[in-house]
């Protein structure tokens, strides 16, 4: 998946973000399992996109006045 932008991010609804977050949410749940098991490798690093990716959203929601 690719980096997501700030500018990308606050032209989606409310509910495109909020799919988006909850597939985000899943990919890093399975990157930190695959993590503990030890059998990811390379991919180490993503775990750190996946996690700045789902802050972003959550901080563009925020502004968008929407309570989690």
């Amino acid at each position: 998946m690719a980096r997501l932008k700030l500018k990308d991010l606050r032209e989606k609804s409310v509910d495109e973000l909020l799919s988006q977050l909850v597939e985000l949410k899943g990919e890093l749940a399975k990157l930190k399992i695959d993590a503990a098991k030890g059998t990811l490798r390379k991919d180490t690093g993503r775990i750190k996109y996946y996690r700045r990716d789902i802050a972003r959203i959550l901080t563009i929601l925020r502004e968008k006045g929407k309570k989690l």
